[in-house]
């Protein structure tokens, strides 16, 4: 029977086989760019990698500064969020992890987000409209949700990602250059030559997309079974998720950059009672929430129905 233990279990493991393929797939370009380019691919491969780890490295090490200032975020003040600051204290103990720094969105959109680079400089920030529309079970069940992702590390699996993800799309990028203007085994400006290195290009470039998303996705389910775990009310969170789900406001401060940090869907998009295809759900940063809600309380509902009474 499948439980919110096995589901989070499920969900590592998934999680790695992911990241395993994605190495993977990087590896395959680095033998790639070794063939058309002989001795000089180790080079341009050593070089793709360090411009995506120095680029990743700042954006996981000040990435608490950088995301608080893109969503113009605000320290609590603990007088003026009495409720929020013994929540998030109560349940960080709990937890086992440090006490994050607490900020406020001013913002009518109902949505959290967690970030910093380590539990130690973690970071809880809500909005105002979510402080509006939460009981105290249902803020429970966001809080609770965000401080797993501090537990999980999840900055650090999503910074590896991120940092696989763009050294794929350079090297991408590199071969589907040399094989428009020619260099090492390609012929100079050969049609076949174009053609092959056009798929090349794309196919990669959506493989370490849909792989980026799924691994986003995967640790969305992992925070909510977590969370769940850590509260011992999933019911909480579910019902968080589906009045976040009904409401219609968007968050002002919402970028690509930053949506997956995000609890739920920042711009909006993924509302309850719209069903996502098969293809969109690929490239979605979150589960879409009736999937959540089911991972959380599948079992219960099942039960509910089966002790439901039949009418004619």
């Amino acid at each position: 029977m499948q439980t919110l233990y096995t589901h989070k279990d499920a969900n590592i493991r998934k999680t790695w086989v992911l990241i395993t393929f994605f190495v993977l797939l990087f590896a395959g370009l680095g033998y790639a760019l070794n063939y058309f380019f002989g001795g000089s691919g180790y080079g341009i491969f050593i070089l793709a990698l360090g411009i995506s780890f120095a680029l990743g490295f700042g954006s996981y090490w000040w990435s608490d500064k950088l995301v608080l200032k893109m969503s113009r975020a605000v320290p609590v003040k603990k007088d003026e969020y009495r409720e929020l600051y013994n929540i998030v204290e109560n349940l960080s103990i709990t937890a086992g992890l440090p006490m994050p720094k607490l900020y406020i969105l001013h913002e009518r959109a109902p949505n959290a987000f967690a970030t910093g680079r380590n539990p130690e400089h973690g970071v809880v920030a809500v909005t105002t409209g979510l402080l509006d529309i939460l009981d105290k079970n249902e803020l429970e069940g966001v809080i609770a949700h965000e401080l797993s992702h501090i537990g999980n590390r999840d900055i650090l699996i999503s910074t590896v990602v991120v940092v696989l993800a763009g050294s794929i799309v350079y090297i991408a990028d590199i071969l589907f250059h040399s094989f428009i203007w020619g260099g090492g085994n390609s012929e100079r400006g050969g049609a076949l030559s174009i053609l092959a290195g056009l798929v090349i290009v794309i196919v990669v470039s959506l493989l370490a997309t849909i792989v980026r998303m799924s691994i986003s996705r995967k640790r969305e389910f992992l925070a909510d079974a977590s969370g769940a775990l850590l509260t011992r009310y999933p019911e909480g969170l579910a019902s968080a998720l589906r009045k976040i789900s009904d409401d219609s406001h968007k968050l002002s401060v919402a970028n690509n950059a930053t949506a997956h940090l995000f609890f739920e869907n920042p711009f909006g998009g993924d509302k309850k009672g719209k069903k996502a295809d098969f293809f969109s759900q690929l490239f979605m940063t979150h589960p879409p929430v009736e999937q959540r809600i089911k991972a959380l309380l599948g079992e219960q509902e099942q039960d509910q129905e089966q002790n439901q009474p039949h009418t004619q």
